[in-house]
């Protein structure tokens, strides 16, 4: 008589279970991958033939135009009217998103799509603005490998928790005109903070900023911060990460304000008066009142030298000491009206062809956010690029990236810089 021993009924179970471990597995993805194309193409089947409303930065031709083409290939393959509401300031539309929050208008927001910064996406998050739980639905959010790469779930330091895609890489990249400095012992370009404050004094009047709160001018001030903090202890260097109080906000920008009244007696019109923008420093190049200048848009450099707006004889380099750096995102207000249509422009900002495009030189140069290895052969050959233009940042330039520091500050320098230097301007 053949007898079953327990360990052997008990070996059949577990086989068992195991197996059915996996069947049930498989087809719970099954299920997840099923709900979530059907998901998808309820949006696709809503979204199509509305109008999107993208309240965006219009202050550079080249993304403008880049924005337009968008809105042509929306139209062609939805149907989409993608309209793009240029902003002075990305302020501009979150106050007009809270203004409709306070009058109860949770449906009908004029707002569908914004071009948004670290700052602003604090302030939104924080007053519940934002569309939750979207982004990482978006079929081609899965090309910039989410699950490896945590720049895309975070900005300045915060989880974006779904309520923000993707859409580029930008970094802090300076330019000047080569015929202007000549490289002679007083003359040598500048290529530290510390440089840059010595050139600035031995060469009075070539450099300035924009006034705060321009972004660029805050993106010179936030670089400037971050370098100066580059020796400090860890224990004050962490609190650039954390939100700025009454406590740490002394201690922490009292190294910057050190370093600006040294270096405001050396600038354009001694520091008395300040450019308004990124576009008015290029004219002032342009006009060879100043020699060095600097822009968040690296191509921006090429582009104005073909069209005319630099001199050829212009050149773009990046800081030894670190560049400042950020990936930049869109995001959905909570009662966006047409937030279907809003989420497929998104996607298709995500998509290989459009991220290759806006990644010419010749159209915008805003590096990509997908990552290579998550593309197919046909995709990476829309990547592949041609000579640069003289003028261009040379590649691989960037030898160290310097992250934002938490939103908080902006506000932080910004009052401080008004009380300081801002009453005769």
């Amino acid at each position: 008589m053949h007898v079953v021993k327990p360990i052997q009924i008990l070996s059949r179970y577990c086989f068992l279970s195991i197996a059915l471990c996996i069947v049930l597995i498989v087809n719970f993805k099954a299920l997840a991958t099923s709900f979530s194309d059907t998901r998808w193409q309820t949006i696709q089947s809503q979204g199509k033939n509305q109008p999107v409303y993208f309240y965006a930065w219009g202050g550079d031709p080249q993304i403008n135009a880049y924005i337009q083409w968008v809105a042509e290939q929306v139209k062609a393959q939805y149907d989409i009217e993608l309209v793009h509401v240029k902003l002075s300031d990305t302020s501009e539309a979150v106050s007009r998103v809270l203004a409709e929050k306070s009058a109860n208008n949770h449906v009908q927001g004029s707002v569908d799509l914004i071009w948004i910064n670290g700052a602003n996406f604090a302030a939104m998050s924080k007053h519940d603005l934002l569309l939750k739980d979207w982004a990482q639905t978006l079929p081609n959010f899965a090309l910039t490998d989410p699950n490896n790469n945590p720049a895309v779930n975070f900005d300045f330091g915060l989880p974006t928790n779904g309520m923000e895609a993707p859409w580029g890489q930008a970094s802090l990249t300076f330019y000047y005109d080569s015929l202007a400095i000549d490289g002679s012992t007083t003359n040598q370009l500048p290529t530290t903070l510390n440089q840059l404050l010595t050139w600035s004094a031995q060469n009075p009047g070539r450099f300035s900023y924009p006034k705060p709160p321009d972004f660029l001018g805050m993106s010179f001030l936030k670089y400037a911060l971050v370098v100066l903090h580059n020796n400090s202890d860890d224990e004050l260097k962490a609190q650039l990460n954390q939100p700025a109080t009454d406590k740490n906000t002394t201690e922490v920008l009292n190294p910057l304000w050190v370093f600006l009244n040294k270096l405001h007696p050396t600038l354009w019109r001694s520091g008395k008066h300040f450019m308004q923008s990124g576009a008015q420093m290029r004219r002032l190049i342009d006009d060879t009142e100043l020699s060095i200048g600097f822009t968040f848009s690296a191509p921006e450099v090429p582009a104005a030298v073909q069209r005319f707006d630099l001199p050829t004889s212009t050149r773009s380099y990046a800081m030894h000491d670190g560049s400042l750096s950020n990936t930049h995102f869109v995001a959905i207000p909570y009662n966006a009206s047409h937030a279907q249509g809003a989420q497929l422009v998104a996607n298709f900002l995500l998509s290989p062809q459009a991220q290759a495009h806006k990644q010419k030189p010749t159209i915008w140069g805003d590096k990509t956010v997908l990552i290579q290895s998550m593309l197919n052969t046909q995709q990476q050959a829309l990547f592949k690029t041609t000579q640069p233009h003289p003028s261009a940042l040379p590649f691989n330039s960037i030898k160290r990236t310097l992250s934002e520091p938490h939103p908080s500050w902006v506000n932080a320098i910004m009052q401080g810089w008004q009380t300081r230097y801002g009453v005769s301007q």
